[in-house]
């Protein structure tokens, strides 16, 4: 048991961290449970969310997108504007 609480916890720190970011909580929990809660990912993930929205695509496309190209932002760029 001690073992879960010990994730938790750097799951709780790791959350606290992409908030401190300007993410919004709902986005965060998300992000760390697509990527098997691997916090680098997930702060990537939510980078190039904002910075795409910034771009003026949708939301649920973006996600879509990057989740195909697993983050790879000159390729899930390409992808968004082919859409």
């Amino acid at each position: 048991p001690g073992c879960h609480l010990l994730q938790f916890l750097s799951y709780l720190a790791a959350c606290d961290r992409l908030l401190k970011q300007g993410y919004e909580e709902g986005q965060v929990e998300e992000a760390m449970e697509m990527f098997q809660y691997s916090e680098k990912k997930a702060a990537e993930f939510l980078h190039l969310l904002a910075q795409f929205h910034d771009m003026g695509f949708q939301q649920n496309e973006i996600k879509e997108v990057l989740l195909l190209c697993g983050n790879q932002r000159e390729k899930a760029l390409e992808e968004l504007v082919m859409k």
